[in-house]
């Protein structure tokens, strides 16, 4: 299902013996605009702390409900690593955090949280074992060497939009599928530019992010995205949509 992210901002986590915060803000990777860590707020629980959960340790919430399930316990999220928000969250921290828990990170191979719910690892693939070998020396050498691409949802509120050609808004929101936690859309609010009505935008658009300036460039020019599909906040994004978006802003082969 296509949800709002901001419908999920303030959802309560629900730990097997008790509440243990609530969403404050989401962790997305910029280069596959996944999301990889709910921000988790503890309240009045442990004031003053934040802690991180992947959305692939999250249950099913039911219809109409404003709460996560975890199938983990309070003391187990208290003693877990504890988050910096002053600093960007390292491949460290994100490590430690997996290790704590004995999970496999989003970034390893073999057993993998994939999917909405999945505490319990799928079954590994078999594969030729130099096959397996390479992957998990390339797995280890990421480990040790890359850096997260990890952004801040809420940091990248408010971000200036330009198409090719000129600014067309800023970012007001984003639509994601909560089955994978990726990132479908961007919601623009056009401000000034075309009467203060709203567009979506794929993050495939999104050619070049420039943090320091809090600015987002396009590879489509503002008529490009005049002409999409209309949006219409009111109404939920199907599939059919999705579809038409697509097919909008499909680049013609060579």
């Amino acid at each position: 299902m296509l949800l709002n992210l901001s419908t999920i901002r303030g959802h309560s986590i629900e730990a097997s013996d008790g509440t243990i915060g609530f969403v404050s803000d989401v962790l997305f990777d910029d280069t596959s605009w996944m999301i990889r860590w709910l921000v988790v707020d503890t309240g009045d629980w442990l004031p003053g702390r934040k802690v991180l959960l992947p959305p692939s340790a999250l249950g099913h919430a039911a219809p109409d409900s404003t709460t996560f399930p975890v199938r983990l316990t309070r003391a187990q999220v208290k003693a877990s690593p504890d988050l910096d928000t002053h600093r960007p969250v390292s491949r460290q921290f994100e490590t430690s955090t997996y290790d704590y828990y004995g999970w496999s990170p989003y970034w390893g191979s073999g057993y993998y949280m994939g999917g909405y719910g999945a505490l319990s690892a799928a079954m590994p693939m078999r594969a030729d074992p130099e096959v397996q070998r390479r992957a998990d020396d390339i797995a280890r050498h990421q480990h040790d060497q890359d850096e997260p691409h990890l952004r801040s949802a809420e940091e990248v509120s408010g971000y200036h939009i330009h198409a090719t050609d000129g600014e067309i808004g800023h970012l007001s929101d984003l639509i994601i599928e909560d089955t994978d936690w990726s990132i479908h859309f961007l919601i623009v609010d056009t401000s000034n530019w075309w009467m203060g009505q709203k567009v979506l935008v794929s993050p495939r658009s999104a050619q070049d992010i420039r943090w320091t300036e809090q600015l987002i460039y396009l590879d489509v020019n503002r008529q490009k995205v005049k002409d999409s599909p209309p949006f219409d906040p009111a109404k939920p994004v199907d599939r059919a949509y999705e579809d038409r978006m697509a097919g909008h802003y499909a680049k013609p082969r060579p």
